[in-house]
């Protein structure tokens, strides 16, 4: 298969060259959810459906660490969260609240849990079946949200384990974008160590999710 081409989506969206999107290889990811949260913003998500490519730029992440009360890996591992304590770059799904999966990746050496939340994604190609799959022609709502960026990539418990530097329906990649200003503040919709500052975001970039308060 060709390498998809990052085309972006326009407006006030981030300034990318159309160029082909290379698959991330598990040494550029650093094995620190901090650090990986952070190095994840700019990269792109891949999701590759029988009929079509779908992608989108990630632009809002957020972190969940070793003794994190927020973290689902608090109480060590179980059959939920077993892919959260695979090696770094590999995909943690699971189902919040009984109506949104949620796209993860672990951050961290094998057998210790941790990793980084996908928040939002720029929409980058496969936009009309990202319309289809969210039922709304909105460029801005489509991937705004992690709920709805999995929503959007067809992304369900299916890829839970995925390793996500390896050919497949579900991988990271990079398309020489060198970054942008990086926001960060309080994560979002938890109670249990609400206060660390532990949300990323790119700053300025309108798919970014969240309050207006927390995305100066």
């Amino acid at each position: 298969m060709a390498a998809p081409r990052a085309e972006p989506a326009g407006g006030r969206g981030l300034a990318v060259a159309r160029q082909p999107i290379r698959r991330l290889r598990r040494g550029e990811l650093p094995a620190d959810p901090v650090a990986l949260a952070r190095t994840l913003l700019g990269k792109i998500v891949v999701r590759e459906l029988p009929d079509c490519v779908l992608a989108g730029r990630i632009v809002e992440t957020e972190a969940y660490l070793v003794g994190d009360a927020a973290c689902h890996a608090y109480r060590g591992p179980t059959p939920r969260n077993r892919s959260l304590f695979l090696e770094r770059g590999h995909a943690y799904v699971y189902l919040a609240y009984g109506t949104s999966f949620m796209l993860n990746v672990s951050g961290e050496r094998p057998g210790i849990g941790g990793g980084v939340l996908i928040r939002a994604l720029e929409p980058l190609l496969g936009i009309e079946a990202m319309q289809r799959h969210r039922g709304t022609t909105r460029l801005l709502d489509l991937a705004r949200g992690p709920g709805r960026l999995a929503a959007a990539l067809r992304i369900d418990l299916r890829l839970d384990g995925i390793d996500l530097c390896r050919a497949g329906p579900l991988w990271l990649g990079g398309d020489g974008w060198s970054g942008g200003e990086i926001g960060q503040s309080t994560r979002i919709g938890i109670t249990r160590d609400a206060e660390r500052v532990l949300r990323f975001y790119v700053r300025g970039n309108p798919f970014v999710s969240g309050p207006k308060r927390l995305n100066q």
